[in-house]
């Protein structure tokens, strides 16, 4: 039986103890949910899915799915405050679970409008990120892609729509939008105001993702043109390079996405594509010269690592993928260098996960404080395809 054969890879196992460590199988009293994490975890059940056709995998996709959603769409347990976080009933909350945004799912409360701000601290603490929505939205539409249902594509619809409505905001001295980096739970105030450097670029590849596959919705709800504008005046003259090797992930996988998206008629100018894969070229160099991989573990951040493995997988399928859509990618001169060059430092993404996949090395602080997210990353690295 295929799905049997399937248990024993390593992508596999490590999403079936992720499963079970976090309450999603066999369901816990208190599952833990955090975002991040769990859209990643949706995509690589729909990978497996996809791999064995073992439909155990979809389920487990689809109950995260709708977990994640009943944990993170609605207040915490330690908050006086009940039920969904956007202010809709049981009713209607259950039919537009994302209507108010998600929360990260850190374990400490949310700040409170009177408590002094301490950076230290505000890691740990809950609220609303940006970019965790967008990688929930990319989770969404992967399974509209995968199981055909719209209804996950409108979700991710109605939660682009929010985040776009909250996130952004008008400095009052002008100088052009602005985007928080962190908001609070129900969305009514900035807890971090100042933009993080790519989140512009996550909201505009994410909803260019959604207008496409909802394109193709028989009941065509109302599309994300108004918001699309605004994420793209946003990138205009932003700086995008990074030595940071999970923003340089997040680059990779979004120079992947938009060439995906050009065979579709977006991002028709190429621009986007070509100034992606030259930063993330000076930005892989810079973060390769500084030596980081050459560290023990105790000193190394594993989930970091990880999203570089992650980019660079999906740099290997934009080297095949551009030769087999010459028609869109001709005059594009500029472009084919720079995947060889990226396509070079494939073996990077193997030295990762060899050395995160080495029990020894499982046995740091690193791997063990965070160990979900880890776990999931490594798996997403080996078994890319349900993720890109």
């Amino acid at each position: 039986m295929r799905g049997e054969e399937s248990i024993g890879s390593p992508t596999a196992r490590m999403m079936m103890d992720f499963a079970h460590y976090t309450g999603l199988s066999p369901r816990g009293i208190a599952p833990r949910r955090y975002l991040w994490t769990d859209a990643f975890g949706v995509c690589n059940f729909l990978g497996l899915y996809k791999e064995t056709k073992d439909e155990r995998y979809r389920d487990l996709a689809l109950g995260l799915v709708e977990q994640t959603h009943w944990v993170l769409g609605r207040h915490r347990e330690d908050d006086r405050r009940t039920g969904w976080i956007s202010g809709l009933d049981e009713g209607q909350g259950n039919l537009h679970p994302t209507m108010g945004g998600l929360r990260i799912g850190k374990k400490l409360k949310e700040r409170r409008p009177e408590e002094p701000f301490d950076e230290r601290l505000e890691w740990d603490r809950d609220g609303q990120y940006f970019h965790y929505l967008t990688k929930w939205m990319h989770a969404l539409n992967r399974t509209t892609a995968v199981t055909g249902d719209f209804r996950f594509n409108r979700w991710a619809l109605e939660l682009a729509r929010v985040a776009s409505a909250r996130f952004v905001y008008e400095p009052p001295r002008g100088g052009g939008r602005r985007m928080a980096w962190k908001m609070s739970i129900d969305l009514s105030h900035p807890l971090v105001p100042h933009t993080g450097q790519h989140d512009p670029l996550d909201g505009l590849v994410a909803f260019t993702e959604i207008e496409s596959t909802g394109s193709a919705d028989p009941d065509k709800p109302k599309g994300l043109k108004e918001e699309i504008a605004v994420m793209t005046e946003m990138c205009r003259g932003r700086e995008w390079l990074t030595d940071d090797p999970l923003g340089l992930g997040s680059l990779l996988s979004d120079a992947y996405s938009v060439a995906r998206l050009m065979t579709k008629g977006y991002f028709l100018s190429k621009d986007l594509l070509s100034t992606l894969l030259d930063v993330a070229t000076e930005g892989l160099d810079a973060f390769v010269s500084q030596g980081s991989l050459e560290e023990p573990a105790d000193y190394r951040l594993p989930f970091r690592e990880l999203g570089l493995s992650i980019g660079l997988k999906g740099i290997t399928r934009l080297a095949a993928f551009t030769k087999e859509n010459r028609a869109v990618f001709r005059g594009t001169t500029d472009v084919e260098p720079l995947i060889r060059t990226l396509s070079g430092r494939g073996p990077l993404a193997t030295t990762i996960e060899g050395f995160w996949l080495d029990p020894e090395h499982q046995q740091a602080e690193t791997w063990k404080e965070h160990r979900d997210i880890n776990m999931v990353m490594l798996a997403t690295s080996l078994s890319p395809d349900g993720y890109l």
